[in-house]
């Protein structure tokens, strides 16, 4: 059995309890337009370069695994004699 204990000189830290009545529409919708404005958003440059980066690797891949399909196709109908 395992335990794990917090040192003695370290509390547990939890969320402020907030007195109330609960969720308070405004100061979420407050919150969530200052989280946006803090974000970095891509340059329109990085998301057509990240994009193409993308699509490079999805072509390439698929071309990979259409070969390798080829190949154990022809093994298949090589060993068996099944298969188209």
């Amino acid at each position: 059995m395992v335990s794990v204990s917090t040192p003695k000189n370290e509390s547990r830290k939890t969320a402020p309890q907030k007195n109330g009545s609960g969720f308070n529409l405004v100061a979420y919708v407050r919150d969530v337009r200052a989280e946006a404005k803090r974000v970095t958003w891509p340059t329109r440059r990085n998301t057509l370069i990240t994009s193409g980066a993308v699509l490079v690797m999805v072509t390439v891949t698929c071309i990979f695994f259409f070969i390798v399909d080829q190949l154990i196709g022809l093994g298949v109908r090589g060993l068996f004699g099944v298969g188209g």
